[in-house]
């Protein structure tokens, strides 16, 4: 198809405003796509309303969001557009997780700008975009994927029943985890766990 047909509908749900301004310039100078942008999920859901999109580029951490209760309703409104995390760093069972509610796949934000447009086309044709993840370092691969991700969290200030929400577990579990990561990491409490993994270069 060429012309208008061929025309990808986009919208950045971003409430970092110079990075979806910079995504957004990228994709406008391509010339086959309508960009939009939102900056929080009450935005976003009200934009999804008006507007039938072909792809929805997610933050996990913009105002509203709450893990993957709000990934799936995202997924809900979205219809038969294509929902994609955009994110940083992220563990693979979440991701795996929100797959399982029809999330399209993951565009890291420290993709190259230039290959965002090959990322976007291969996820607008249906096909999942999932880069290799790295792995952690070898001084703590007793991790799990999910404890890594529980540690990014809690060094970012999150508290063991913000976390339990964000990734939809109980704070039960997050508790077991947290005594893990402490227990593998050498660490006395969760501050010291943290600080143990920017050591280790881990978050």
């Amino acid at each position: 198809m060429q012309g208008a047909q061929s025309r990808i509908k986009l919208i950045i749900a971003d409430d970092h405003v110079l990075l979806g301004q910079a995504v957004a310039a990228t994709l406008k100078s391509e010339d086959h796509y309508d960009v939009a942008v939102a900056k929080s999920l009450p935005e976003l859901l009200a934009a999804l309303k008006e507007t039938s999109f072909d792809i929805v580029m997610l933050d996990l951490k913009m105002p509203g969001m709450v893990g993957l209760p709000s990934v799936k309703q995202v997924c809900e409104a979205t219809g038969d557009g294509n929902v994609v995390l955009f994110t940083g760093q992220v563990d693979r069972r979440f991701v795996a997780d929100c797959q399982a509610i029809g999330v399209t796949g993951h565009i890291p934000k420290d993709l190259p700008l230039r290959s965002l447009d090959s990322a976007l086309q291969l996820i607008h044709s249906g096909q999942p975009f999932l880069p290799i993840m790295a792995s952690p370092d070898p001084a703590a691969a007793d991790l799990t994927d999910r404890e890594l991700h529980i540690l990014r969290l809690a060094a970012d200030g999150m508290t063991n029943k913000e976390i339990a929400r964000d990734i939809a577990v109980s704070e039960v579990s997050i508790k077991m985890h947290m005594r893990n990561i402490c227990r593998k990491l050498g660490a006395r409490n969760r501050a010291h766990a943290a600080i143990i993994g920017r050591e280790l270069l881990l978050i």
